[in-house]
């Protein structure tokens, strides 16, 4: 068989002395180069831990990076020519190696260059024998041992400077395919390694693109607002920045989005009795949406809840349901929202004596709550209010059932699911759960109990730095919102979206990343299945400081369905079934020890950077195979750029010194420059009152207000 390294005795180096599985050890020839080797037709820096040789046999040549290089004390001098073992000697100096097994060099042949001469394979074929040669691999086979399979050499990600500086070329397919671990410390050059990947992968598609623009999709889930910078060069049309309140791009993630189980994360809905009504909730709520029902149908709907509740107090004998705290709070707000739907009925095509009926219920209930309202006011704006009485009810009562008069027979309503995203108005959602609680039951406890979660729903729904995110102002359609985030048919608008998380309340991110990511997924699961022939459409989610979110899970959990823990698994499902429906997964972090060990075991490819922790480290250790572990000794003491590729997307393990990026197109993640700001070379001002104003929420309160 002919072999690639037939011909070249004259890149010999060394003898093999043993050889395991795990490493084998070599003993370098006495003229073997010290620190530059001239005979591989360029100079080449030799012998350095992390670089690569080659132990020729039948299969081809076997591949095999240094791992460790060192001097032994032998008995007797490795002489050439005629030995006298009989001979006593001094301990002489003989300098060693330990070399672990990578792969297969073979030779391809009608390839165009010197690289695509060689084809490296993952594995080794066959391990050499006691007293093989061991050899220099030539420039040539040094690129090819980098760059992989001729197939896989799409996508430029940097240099080998253990190679001789040849270029480190991955396949995106097998880079994203199987989801992508960028792991390092702050300050190791983590996320500009991602924003690279994100634009040489564009660059690249671009570069080979015969229609026009590439038909490329990146998701970035920005917890600290770095990437918009990143992409600033690049056309608005291609990449859009999602942030809370903004007026081209804002960042919506209506609450009608979500499904029953993140509902009850958020509002942490008890089992017993809350849960259950949540979900009955958000059934009827969705089913009336689905129906598309008429005016009428609406307003028959919208009295009977509000009769309902209002008898609920009169059922009360304890008065604990619309009197004390918060009793008094939650009829309070239950007296102002009634007004507030009754107006909303007005606009619509009622007839006189409809119209008539609902403006009396207005009217009833505006007197009502400046009757109980008091001057004084929360945080939010609202009022606080003295204790109602079962008298204030009964005339609105009456107004109701006179209303309802007016009204034709409506059909009882149907229900859908309560997963389903369809729209519906938001802001009901608390006052139905009211209703439920108490129809049908006297129950003071029950009402009472239930009282908490819908406290926890308007409170959640009036929060300032949250509503415009998940109650959005302007109407927005399921298939806008896919349009808007994923892009629209082929390549017609953005190929990157960066949701700008960083002024999401911090309590709140967790689900806000947790829905958004899940709703992504099944976007793709659909698009496969009404596709004509099942393809997929291919898609990159990335998230950035993964560890805060996607978190290793406790036996505390237990049944506890906390916004974190819903963050945890919508990732862990990506992870596990994301591959078949075209969604690739990468994942930035800085302690892969606290990263959940479900996602971290799918992930195919790591790019490792400086890693110091040794939790972190042993971690890492364990994820990947363990010929690999003496290379992984290098991460405490990797500069900045350079990190080790290994896994799916690397046929063996490679150092990559990853290319530079302009400062302009780096994430906003620099060090803080203490010193200047210190000596006044860089000047800072501070407005505190700007800050927390937008803090407490006073600029959009004013901004309302006007």
């Amino acid at each position: 068989m002919f072999s690639p390294i037939s011909q070249l005795a004259s890149l010999v180096i060394g003898t093999v002395e043993s050889v395991s599985p795990g490493e084998i050890h070599v003993l370098l020839e006495l003229d073997a180069p010290q620190s530059t080797a001239l005979n591989t037709s360029v100079p080449v820096a030799f012998p350095r831990v992390g670089s690569y040789v080659l132990l020729p046999n039948e299969s081809g040549g076997t591949v095999g990076y240094i791992a460790w290089v060192g001097i032994e004390r032998s008995p007797y001098p490795k002489r050439s020519g005629f030995k006298d073992f009989g001979l006593v000697d001094l301990p002489f100096p003989l300098r060693k190696m330990k070399v672990v097994p990578a792969g297969t060099l073979k030779v391809r042949r009608g390839g165009q260059t010197a690289a695509s001469e060689f084809e490296l394979s993952r594995g080794v074929a066959a391990y050499p024998c006691v007293g093989d040669q061991v050899l220099l691999p030539t420039d040539g086979q040094l690129r090819a041992i980098v760059a992989g399979c001729e197939s896989d050499r799409r996508l430029h990600i940097g240099l080998a400077p253990m190679s001789g500086g040849a270029e480190v070329r991955v396949d995106p397919d097998k880079l994203f395919g199987r989801h992508l671990a960028v792991l390092g410390n702050t300050g190791s050059g983590k996320s500009c390694s991602v924003a690279g990947l994100i634009r040489w992968s564009l660059d690249a598609a671009r570069a080979q693109n015969l229609i026009g623009e590439p038909n490329a999709r990146f998701i970035v889930l920005d917890p600290n607002g770095e990437y918009s910078k990143a992409f600033a060069d690049l056309s608005s049309e291609n990449v859009y920045v999602f942030r809370p309140g903004d007026s081209q791009n804002p960042l919506t993630l209506p609450a009608w989005m979500w499904n029953s189980h993140e509902w009850a994360a958020v509002t942490h809905a008890q089992p017993g009795t809350q849960r259950p009504m949540l979900l009955q909730a958000l059934r009827s709520l969705r089913a009336g949406a689905v129906r598309r029902e008429s005016v009428v149908v609406t307003s028959v709907r919208q009295l009977r809840l509000y009769r309902a509740k209002l008898n609920s107090y009169l059922a009360d004998g304890t008065g604990t349901s619309f009197s004390g705290f918060p009793g008094k709070q939650n009829a309070g707000a239950n007296i102002v929202n009634l007004s507030t739907v009754m107006r909303r009925l007005l606009e619509h095509g009622l007839n006189p004596r409809q119209r008539q009926a609902i403006q009396g219920i207005i009217d009833a209930a505006d007197a009502l709550n400046l009757r109980r309202a008091s001057s004084s006011r929360d945080r939010d704006g609202n009022p606080y209010y003295t204790d109602f009485n079962i008298f204030d009810f009964e005339p609105i009562i009456s107004l109701l059932d006179a209303a309802l008069e007016q009204m034709p027979a409506v059909a009882p309503e149907t229900t859908t699911s309560e997963d389903a995203p369809i729209e519906f108005d938001v802001s009901q959602i608390a006052d139905f759960v009211d209703d439920l609680s108490s129809e049908g039951t006297a129950n003071a406890n029950t009402a009472n109990f239930v009282a908490y979660l819908t406290l926890r729903i308007r409170s959640l729904l009036a929060d300032p730095r949250l509503s415009a995110v998940i109650n959005p102002d302007r109407q927005l359609s399921l298939a806008d919102w896919l349009s808007a985030h994923f892009g629209e048919d082929s390549h017609a608008n953005g190929r990157v979206a960066i949701l700008d998380l960083s002024l999401v309340p911090s309590d709140t991110v967790h689900t806000v990343i947790a829905v958004f990511a899940r709703v992504v997924f099944e976007a793709l699961q659909r698009y496969r299945k009404q596709h004509r022939e099942g393809k997929t459409l291919p898609t990159v989610l990335v998230l950035e400081e993964a560890h805060t979110f996607v978190r290793r899970g406790s036996d505390e959990d237990g049944n506890v369905v906390s916004p974190a823990r819903l963050c945890r698994e919508a990732f862990e499902k990506i992870a596990r079934e994301g591959r078949k429906f075209g969604l690739g997964l990468v994942l930035s972090s800085q302690r892969p020890s606290e990263l959940s060990p479900t996602v971290l075991a799918q992930c195919n490819t790591f790019l490792l950077h400086r890693i110091v922790n040794d939790a972190d480290q042993n971690l890492v250790a364990r994820l990947v195979p363990d010929n690999v572990a003496e290379l992984l000794r290098e991460l405490p003491s990797l500069p900045s750029r350079q990190a080790i590729l290994l896994g799916w997307a690397s046929l063996i393990p490679v150092l990559v010194e990853m290319r530079s990026l302009p400062e302009a197109q780096r994430p906003r993640s620099e060090d803080p420059d203490f010193w200047d700001v210190w000596t006044g070379n860089t000047p800072r001002s501070a407005d505190w009152s700007q800050i927390a104003s937008d803090w407490v929420g006073g600029a959009s309160q004013e901004a309302d207000r006007d």
